[in-house]
Parts: C-alpha cells; structure tokens; sequence
C-alpha cells in the first residue's frame, strides 16, 4: 500500500550475547541495556528510521490505547497494549515473542497503530479497541491494511481444554488443536476474525511460527529470550 510501511524483525543482526543473541529488542528482559539501545539504532537504521523516532510501549497484556504524536522523551513510557498516530514519519512499533504483532495503517487519513495481541490481549479487545481509536482520528476500516507478524501457531500453542474453552467463548476463530492432538489455540486466527468484523479485509498474515523457527525468538520455547519488534509508519 503506498505510503505505508510495515517490517517485522527476526533475531539476527544485532550484538546481544546469549541467551538474547544476537537483534533483541526487549528492555524488560535481562539483556544489557546498552546492547539493546544499540540494536534498536541498527533496527531503525535498517528500515531507514531515525531511532528517535520510535515510539515504544511498556506492553502488559491489556487492552488500552494510546494516542501519540511523538516519543516519550522523559516521560514515563505508559501500559499500553496498543499505540496510535496521526503523525506521519513517526514510527510505531510492537514488542512480542510469540504473541502477535498487530500493524495497522490507513494511508488516507494518515493514521497507523500497533497492537500487542496475546491470548489475553485478543479476549479483552486490544485490536478492536486500536481500530477505534484509529476511527476516532478519521481512519476508516475499509481503507485500513492490516499485517500480522510472526507469532506462536495454532500448531504448536498447546493449552489446557477449560483455557481453550474459556477463550473460544469469546472468539471462536482461536479454536485449534495440535499436530499433536490437543487442545490448543490460534491468536493470529482470532485476531484476523476480529479485524474481518471490523471491516478491515486488506489483510495479510505472516507464515512464520515463533515456537518451530529457530530465527525467531519464542519464549515458549526458550523461556529465557530476546525479543521481536513489528514497526508501522506512514509517509
């Protein structure tokens, strides 16, 4: 879609040392603080971005929203689950390691977010809360593209029945069983249900499972791991 710009990071190409090695891009999860900073400049970087310019989020599983029409500067960085500009060249990004990195952007109206969407993101609305909010600054679901990154599959993520039963109640499109027989559940399904009722349909999903790719970090897998970053931003 012209004017707008999506990128989903994998774990390679930055200087964290094990068990971060090498692009992690999570504060929060006992890597360096130093190496982090600099993966992010080497992120941004890459995709062209001034890394002041990066607006990132203290992710915890919820479902609030932020507007923002520049970083956090020496502000506390909030809860949020979601983040939402009607600034052009500000770029937003997601932080996940399984769950799912939510991008959103309507070029017209010059509006873009990024959700955070694990289990209990998708059940609590993180993504629907993200589009209105889009909504409310003129975005228009019809016009919105929306791209989900790399996260953990329908395959692999494994929970007990009454979780998968509890979470289905709510969105039945997570409903999923593992190529191993058990219960298990789809966020990236779920939250692709979501957007469709929305009215976002230009949508596009990324094949990548977090848990079965070695490029990826999974904390299912590894517990003790780096983290993803999905970025949005329009021209």
């Amino acid at each position: 879609m012209s004017g707008a710009h999506f990128a989903f990071t994998d774990r390679w190409g930055g200087v964290s040392a094990a068990p971060y090695e090498e692009l992690n891009l999570g504060g929060a999860v006992g890597d360096a603080p130093e190496a982090v900073r600099a993966n992010r400049e080497l992120a941004a970087k890459s995709l062209g971005l001034d890394p002041g310019l990066v607006v990132w989020m203290n992710q915890v599983h919820g479902a609030d929203v932020a507007v923002v029409d520049e970083p956090w500067g020496g502000t506390a960085v909030p809860e949020v689950d979601a983040i939402v500009t009607a600034r052009r060249g500000l770029a937003l990004a997601v932080l996940t390691a399984d769950c799912v990195p939510v991008l959103l952007a309507d070029p017209v109206a010059g509006v873009a977010a990024a959700a955070h969407a694990g289990r209990p993101g998708m059940l609590k609305g993180v993504v629907p809360a993200a589009v209105r909010a889009m909504a409310e600054l003129g975005a228009d679901p019809e016009r919105i593209v929306a791209r989900t990154g790399p996260a953990v599959c329908g395959r692999c993520y494994e929970v007990p029945e009454t979780m998968r039963a509890e979470a289905t109640a709510v969105e039945p499109a997570a409903h999923a069983e593992t190529s191993w027989g058990t219960p298990a559940l789809d966020v990236s399904a779920g939250v692709h249900a979501q957007l469709d009722r929305l009215g976002v349909h230009d949508r596009a999903q990324s094949p990548v499972c977090t848990l079965e790719s070695g490029d990826h970090f999974s904390y299912r897998r590894d517990r003790a791991t780096g983290r993803l970053a999905g970025y949005v931003w329009l021209d």
